[in-house]
């Protein structure tokens, strides 16, 4: 199955929004009430502070299979990006669209952006519960970084990972 990635449509964002907290609540990473999910929710800035992509499955064109939020230099949505690295937030995929490649397809695409900049690595942080997401970052060539492990707010712990390029 083919997987395409692009830049998000506006008339995606809502729907975008609402794929990006269904993610996250379905894989029980955050509670139906925590008030992140409106954070999650807000494709509509992402969009405009960020690079927002979706993916697509070829035999469903018009349906968004996942999103990521890639955060060049100088977007506010970065949170580890250092001078000349790319970094990329919120990766998300569909449940009726997992394992068809659609994450590996989402994360090469902030790959292939940060190249493009020519930037020298890609950064992320991710919570310990994402361990599939951990094993796709690790199958593509991002270690774990430690050092650069942090907590955006007490009880919530993301470790960092990191792929020099």
């Amino acid at each position: 199955m083919t997987v395409h990635v692009r830049p998000a449509h506006t008339s995606e964002l809502a729907d975008i929004g609402e794929l990006t907290a269904a993610a996250y609540t379905a894989d029980g990473l955050l509670p139906d009430d925590d008030p992140y999910l409106e954070h999650l929710r807000d494709a509509t800035t992402r969009a405009h502070e960020a690079e927002l992509y979706v993916a697509v499955l070829e035999d469903r064109p018009d349906t968004v299979a996942g999103t990521v939020t890639f955060c060049p230099q100088g977007s506010p949505w970065a949170e580890l990006a250092r001078p000349g690295e790319g970094e990329f937030r919120m990766l998300a995929v569909a449940a009726a669209a997992r394992r068809r490649g659609v994450a590996q397809a989402l994360v090469g695409a902030c790959l292939q952006r940060s190249r493009e900049l020519g930037y020298s690595a890609v950064v992320l942080g991710s919570l310990p519960a994402q361990e599939p997401a951990h094993r796709i970052y690790e199958r593509l060539g991002f270690r774990r970084t430690p050092d650069l492990d942090w907590s955006p707010v007490e009880g919530v712990d993301l470790l960092a990972f990191r792929l020099d390029l």
